[in-house]
């Protein structure tokens, strides 16, 4: 693969070969700060949402079926175009594509601030993946062709680190923006950031593209994707409220599996498919893949829930909720380094083998804490680190492995690929989980209600509330007493739920752990793997 770039340093009048080194490292500066900041756009407004998710509840009057579309519209979105972003960039121009995609971003942020209920919300937060979809890739691509492959490591690492600083600081800044002037404010606080890109990408960034790939986009495999990508979790959720015998949720889930079976035909046969089917002809592609299916999908998906439960159930300000998960960040990224090293050491296998099952432990962990508001450090911390630890062995091997599994020409295809399905993963994990939490919220909490000594009128009230979990509002006619055994019924009913919740990811991710087991070699060379 060659790309085509200007070069401002080969058109000035420079003096010397180290005025010319001087010039390069000057632009891979400006480079890697334009990159680092637009990913970080993304990255902070990914994990400030979840924080902010109960307060969005109460304060827009939204559903959980609602709160969850604020999650689902923006990954859907990202899930299913991230691969035709990069595709965008590679032909129409890096930069170009890049800017036009952080441009998005900042618009949807300022539309989604001002929304003045879910719906709005909603929309605009579909727009922000949008813009995400051309951003993400992008970042990683201008960094690809303006360093050189002896630099290219370094930068990236510099990326890879930075970002997952900006992660983690985004929950505790996101959660103090919060209770100390509103929720919009985390989107508004993407505004100054994009000025910044749009200003250092435009300016110092030069143009490139790659001449030798392909020049149609595959706009067909996109839409097939978006298309049943949505179905499939336009059905899950709604079938919350509307039940899976509705004919609403019927037609979206038929449709949803018509469209995934289509993408996968027209992939199989088109000439450029955004996502080249022979790659998983490579056992450790597909099972570095499966892998990341199932691993994503339970960190996901208890990751969602588990700011309603620390902020509705356990009486945890947005700020502490947000700080609760500070650990796993510095984990990830103080160990990040050394897990790399282990694929050098004892091959792909072993820690793709023992990193989920650790992970797996730590997802169970979250399970033993109940509705009683008890320390953080003797309940969710303990799971946290177990979880941050599992999760470190995993990741860095997991993308060597995906890297490694496939011809050096496909490294950045299967790159995209694999971040396109951890995408997918949690996009189905959060409309699932929540088919089960609401499903299991509503027996215990049926069970409950029906043993107090209500009438009929207020039972009926309640239960009409079911979908909105530990947001429901308790009728003005109870009596302060059974208020109290009500509000302590809802959230017993919650925990009931979310720790299910937590044993299906334990489930998923020591599911993880035997794709690896069976299907990854013990070394992996470039294209082949040898056990």
């Amino acid at each position: 693969m060659t790309n085509s770039a200007k070069q401002p340093c080969d058109e000035a009048v420079i003096g010397s070969r180290t005025d010319v080194k001087d010039c390069a490292e000057s632009i891979g500066r400006w480079v890697l700060a334009a990159a680092i900041l637009g990913s970080s756009i993304s990255f902070i407004d990914g994990t400030v949402v979840n924080v902010a998710l109960p307060i969005l509840q109460r304060d827009l009057d939204a559903t959980v079926g609602q709160t969850q579309w604020v999650v689902e519209s923006y990954a859907l979105m990202l899930s299913a175009l991230i691969l035709v972003g990069g595709s965008l960039g590679d032909i129409f121009g890096r930069k170009k594509i890049f800017s036009l995609g952080v441009l998005l971003f900042g618009i949807a942020s300022v539309l989604c601030g001002l929304a003045q209920d879910a719906n709005q919300l909603i929309v605009a937060r579909g727009v922000q993946g949008i813009g995400a979809a051309m951003l993400v890739p992008g970042s990683l691509a201008l960094i690809s062709a303006n360093f050189s492959k002896k630099k290219r490591g370094r930068a990236i690492g510099t990326w890879s680190g930075v970002t997952a600083i900006a992660a983690g600081v985004g929950p505790v800044l996101g959660g103090w923006l919060i209770e100390t002037f509103s929720w919009r404010w985390i989107f508004f606080l993407n505004v100054p950031l994009v000025v910044a890109v749009l200003l250092i990408t435009i300016f110092r960034v030069p143009e490139s593209r790659d001449d030798d790939g392909p020049t149609r986009v595959d706009w067909l495999g996109a839409g097939l994707a978006t298309i049943g990508l949505g179905g499939l979790v336009f059905g899950l959720i709604e079938s919350n409220s509307l039940g899976f015998r509705s004919q609403i949720v019927i037609s979206s889930l038929i449709i949803g599996t018509l469209s995934i079976a289509g993408f996968i035909f027209i992939e199989s046969r088109i000439k450029n498919p955004m996502m080249p089917l022979g790659l998983f002809k490579s056992p450790a592609f597909l099972g570095s893949n499966l892998l990341t299916l199932f691993l994503y999908a339970a960190l996901s998906g208890l990751m969602f829930f588990l700011p309603f439960n620390l902020i509705q159930v356990q009486g945890y300000g947005p700020t502490k909720a947000g700080a609760a998960l500070v650990p796993f960040i510095i984990t990830m990224f103080v160990l990040s380094r050394w897990a790399g090293g282990l694929v050098d050491r004892f091959g792909s296998k072993l820690p793709l083998t023992v990193g989920p099952f650790i992970a797996a432990c730590g997802f169970a962990l979250f399970a033993l804490p109940g509705a009683d508001g008890a320390s953080y450090w003797t309940t969710y911390f303990p799971a946290v680190m177990v979880m941050s630890l599992g999760m470190s062995i995993a990741v860095a091997p997991l993308t060597t492995t995906v890297m490694g599994a496939v011809e050096s020409k496909h490294a950045g295809t299967a790159s995209g690929i694999n971040n396109a399905v951890s995408r997918t993963a949690g996009l189905i994990a959060v409309a699932a989980f929540g088919v089960v939490l609401v499903m299991s919220f509503e027996k215990r909490f049926v069970s409950e209600i029906n043993s107090m000594q209500l009438s009929p009128g207020i039972q009926g009230q309640l239960l009409a509330q079911s979908t909105r979990l530990v947001e429901i509002k308790i009728p003005e006619a109870v009596s302060p007493d059974q208020a109290s055994v009500i509000t302590q019924s809802i959230r017993n009913s919650f925990v009931s739920g979310f720790r299910i919740v937590t044993i299906i990811s334990a489930v998923l991710a020591v599911l993880s752990s035997l794709v690896a087991w069976v299907l990854i070699p013990g070394k992996i060379r470039e294209g082949k793997s040898q056990e």
